[in-house]
Formats: structure tokens, C-alpha cells, sequence
């Protein structure tokens, strides 16, 4: 089920729980145990549903087309922000100190990432992830699974050997076919949809405060 989908549906399941309860509080009718066993089960089940997405855009954070959220595996953190971390930012769920992750399934100007266009990714001079470890940016299809392409690149990063610009900036292309002198940049895109993931490892404080925003990717079809 898309992202779109799964918000209107979990409206519509949260809709449904609340005239039930309405229901159930104003109007009379035969109650049993296992009338009510189930009932409390459907609708614990359809709230904690509801709950969790709408939990998870509170606590989501979309800068540029990417989205991550700060924050999941800190000590003490509640079971429903875990349940709004499974059912929207499905990545690891570790202490941001160690490592931080974004995904991106549309471009900075909020149309859906294709392999029908080419797309550049572009960091400034100085304007890398800073990290303490290493970052990089994995390729995933509409079903964030790894992409088959001829030269077995699945993702690119700090120890892939990206060549930078004569300015220090760095240029990501991503695209099904290989971009003519910028091969080494190259991470290759399949033909339909795609999901990016940015990972970065040991990050900075300016990423654990919020202050580092990852570039847009953009469309340069």
C-alpha cells in the first residue's frame, strides 16, 4: 500500500472506530462477552492504527524532499513512537548518535522519483554529510528492494570514490543510464519508481541538532 493510500486509510479506519464508539455509548443494543471481545479488539486495533499514523507525521521531519525522524532509539522513548517509526520511517531504529537516515521518494519539487528522468544530487563544497564514520546514498526500488544494473552499483558514498568538482562540490547522478565522463558518480536508477536512503553514520552535531538539511534531488531530465 502507497503512503498516500495508507493515510486515507487509516482515516477512514480511525472514522470508523470513533462513530462505533459513538455507537456503542448512545444507542442501545444486546450486548455478550465475545460481542464485546471483539469489538474491543477492532477497535483497539483500528486506533492504535490511526494513532500511530497520525503520530508519525508529528514526529516526522521532511526538509527538501527527504524525511527522517530524530530521536527512535533513544532510552525511554514510547512504545508509540516505535509504532509510528514501523509504520512510516521504516529504517533501523538505533540512537541517533550512532546514525541518522532520510529517504526520499520524490524530488525536491515533490514529484515522485522515476528512471524516466535524470536526477543530480548535489553537495556543496564543505556541504557533505559530516560524519564521524562514513555516509552513503543506497538506490532501492518501489518495493525498497536492490536495483540489478550492469555495473553492480548499489549505492555510492565517502568510500565509493566520488570524484569531486573543481570547486570541492560533489555531484550525484542518478539515472538509468550512465552519465558520459561521470561514471564514477553514477548511481544507477531502475525504470519505474524508485526510494533513495541516505544513511550517515556517526553523525555530526550539526545533523543531531538539526542544522545540516540534505540537498534536493533534482530533476535535470
Amino acid at each position: 500500500m502507497s503512503r498516500t493510500y495508507t493515510v486515507y486509510f487509516a482515516a477512514f479506519i480511525g472514522t470508523i472506530c470513533i462513530l462505533f464508539i459513538i455507537y456503542l455509548l448512545l444507542f442501545e443494543h444486546e450486548r455478550t462477552i465475545r460481542g464485546d471481545v471483539v469489538q474491543g479488539v477492532l477497535i483497539g486495533f483500528g486506533l492504535a492504527f490511526a494513532s500511530a499514523q497520525a503520530y508519525a507525521r508529528i514526529k516526522a521531519t521532511k526538509v527538501n524532499g527527504w524525511t527522517t525522524m530524530f530521536g527512535l532509539g533513544l532510552p525511554g522513548n514510547s512504545m508509540l513512537l516505535r509504532a509510528a517509526h514501523a509504520q512510516y520511517f521504516p529504517g533501523p531504529v538505533t540512537v541517533p548518535q550512532e546514525a541518522m537516515y532520510w529517504w526520499a521518494n520524490a524530488d525536491g519539487a515533490g514529484h515522485t522519483l522515476s528512471g524516466a528522468h535524470d536526477y543530480m544530487l548535489h553537495f556543496p563544497a564543505d556541504g557533505l554529510p559530516p560524519n564521524d564514520a562514513f555516509w552513503s546514498l543506497t538506490m532501492g526500488n518501489a518495493k525498497n528492494a536492490y536495483v540489478p544494473n550492469p555495473i553492480n552499483r548499489y549505492n555510492v558514498g565517502d568510500r565509493s570514490g566520488l570524484v569531486p568538482n573543481a570547486d570541492g562540490s560533489v555531484d550525484v547522478y542518478i539515472q538509468r543510464a550512465a552519465p558520459v565522463g561521470h561514471e564514477s558518480n553514477w548511481l544507477p536508477a531502475p525504470a519505474g519508481n524508485f526510494i533513495l536512503w541516505l544513511r550517515v553514520y556517526i553523525p555530526d552535531a550539526a545533523i543531531l541538532d538539526g542544522t545540516y538539511a540534505v540537498p534536493p534531488v533534482v530533476d535535470v531530465t
